[in-house]
């Protein structure tokens, strides 16, 4: 059977949108501190602009089997491209927090739909011998956007405004619309298949996550007492008993749960879990770090942070290469040591940049000197990082998914994916957290040592020796403190955005005591079907 050309331009316009969804993320999280200055939103509230995308991606990845079979492979990538292009124009013009909110769910859902079909596509429409080519094609994409996303999100907003990285979506959205529509294979649809969902499970999840969510950042703020935090308590475990057992008692469940009580593949799915918390709560730390404590412009929050996509571009092909020849319990443990590594290398920032030293690089080509002069002590934590995503997430994703036959692969894969996603949303919820309920704590312990002489603290927030000791005893004027403060509360917000780095770290340590639990399955026909991406 030979492809024809018409199918391999319907496929790459797939590939397209899929690329606009995961750049969506990148792009917004190096404009987040430009949005909340534009939109005048406070700090414990921005990180819900990233998380209520990841929720709703959540709730969208497990359905997009379900509306692949009602409306057809064909139908619904063009219906959640057109609805991820609306919702791209709906954000642009939104001028506060709450709508923003509301496009973004909207936006989510539709995003997370199109990056399974297209995976699924890469099987359903080639053949065999062709489905090689295609995987290649939408993994290339799909790490592509990372690399260059941040740099582009930078380059918009500080070119343009931060609406640009949502228009930017536009014009090529509905390309893809309109591409995927004329050039997918036609394929019967199957409206009676939206009858058999269990819509009760979708709200239930909904509602669980969603309330999580906001006990995470309300609780801590007011000790975990009071009326408001009891209801969310209350709303939660009752959402979340419910849900599981019409899950349990549903002949179609939203998400089969049954398929936890296979220890490997539980273990499996809280590895993808832990994965998802690191990497986006680490792209989420690092943008807002550069951009509150360093005052880095969002292009340069962009270029800062392209570093960790380049590398994972770069050493995908070993990875791939190391996956079918190494046990991946092994690498996984080697994937997850390195992504832990590299945390606790950030865990130990100051509130100004560290320039990498490149004297030791006389001889090497320029090229390689300017990349080290340019680099600060962000540099090397991003490297390892990036080198290990990939270690992070081929094997794992064998271990979980090997286990199943062909035909359950794609909802066991949309099990595994979406606990990805929910790792980041819950992650970078718990950053927020750390972020507000430490930061006070440090700042007042800062300003104790400083009034009591301690050199180290002055150190740290960078005051000159030579002043700071020559300084006379007693009360501080006006002027000492207007110049003094900002430094003192860029020190104590370091100190707790190192508590988030070390936090996420231990965890990445913890995860690997899943593994020596793991076991190998061995089933012919468990190949990597559609769904996995």
């Amino acid at each position: 059977m030979t492809v024809s050309p018409k199918s391999w331009i319907g496929f790459s316009a797939m590939c397209v949108g899929m690329f606009m969804a995961i750049l969506d993320i990148q792009v917004v999280a190096s404009s987040l501190t430009n949005i909340q200055s534009a939109l005048n939103i406070s700090s414990d509230r921005m990180s819900w602009i990233q998380t209520g995308y990841l929720i709703a991606e959540v709730i969208a990845i497990p359905l997009t089997g379900w509306l692949t079979r009602a409306l057809s492979l064909r139908w619904m990538f063009v219906a959640a491209t057109l609805g991820f292009t609306l919702a791209s124009l709906g954000c642009a013009l939104c001028t506060t927090l709450e709508p923003l909110l509301a496009v973004r769910v909207f936006q989510g859902f539709c995003g997370g739909m199109l990056i399974p079909g297209v995976f699924t596509s890469a099987f359903t429409q080639f053949p065999e011998k062709n489905r090689v080519l295609a995987t290649m094609i939408a993994g290339t994409f799909a790490m592509i956007a990372p690399t260059i996303g941040p740099a582009v999100g930078g380059y918009l907003t500080e070119t343009y405004s931060w609406h640009w990285i949502f228009l930017v979506n536009i014009v090529p959205g509905l390309i893809v619309a309109l591409l995927t529509g004329v050039c997918v294979a036609h394929e019967k649809a199957n409206l009676r298949a939206l009858t058999r969902i269990n819509y009760a499970t979708i709200l239930l999840a909904a509602v669980f996550l969603g309330t999580l969510e906001l006990l995470l950042k309300e609780a801590p703020k007011r000790g975990w007492h009071g009326l408001f935090v009891m209801l969310l308590i209350i709303v939660c475990t009752v959402s979340a008993a419910t849900g599981v057992a019409a899950c349990l008692r549903s002949a179609h469940p939203f998400v089969d749960l049954r398929r936890f009580r296979d220890l490997s593949f539980s273990l499996g799915c809280a590895l993808s879990f832990v994965f998802g918390l690191g990497v986006y709560g680490a792209t989420y730390l690092l943008s807002i770090f550069l951009g509150l404590v360093r005052n880095h412009t969002p292009l340069e929050i962009g270029e800062v942070m392209m570093v960790s996509g380049a590398v994972q571009l770069l050493t995908a092909p070993l990875a791939a290469w190391l996956e079918t020849r190494i046990d991946p319990r092994l690498l996984t443990a080697i994937g997850f040591g390195l992504f832990g590594a590299g945390l606790l290398i950030n865990g130990f920032e100051t509130s100004s940049a560290t320039m990498v030293q490149a004297s030791w690089m006389h001889g090497w080509p320029p090229v390689f000197q300017w990349l080290f002069e340019k680099s600060d002590d962000t540099f090397w934590p991003q490297v390892i990082r990036g080198v290990s995503i990939m270690l992070c997430l081929l094997p794992a994703t064998r271990l979980a998914l090997e286990r199943w036959p062909q035909a359950e692969v794609p909802d066991a894969s949309a099990m595994f994916n979406l606990m990805r996603n929910l790792g980041g949303a819950i992650g970078i919820a718990l950053i927020d957290t750390i972020l507000e309920q430490r930061t006070q704590g440090h700042l007042d312990s800062l300003v104790a040592r400083l009034q009591a002489r301690d050199i180290s603290a002055a150190r740290e927030v960078g005051i000159p020796l030579k002043q700071f000791l020559s300084a006379p005893a007693g009360p501080v004027d006006d002027m000492t403190k207007a110049i003094l403060g900002p430094m003192v509360k860029r020190a104590a917000l370091t100190e707790s955005f190192n508590e988030a780095w070390l936090l996420i770290a231990v965890l990445f340590a913890v995860s690997l005591l899943a593994l020596p639990l793991m076991r190998r399955a061995h089933i012919a026909d468990s190949t990597m079907g559609p769904g996995v991406h």
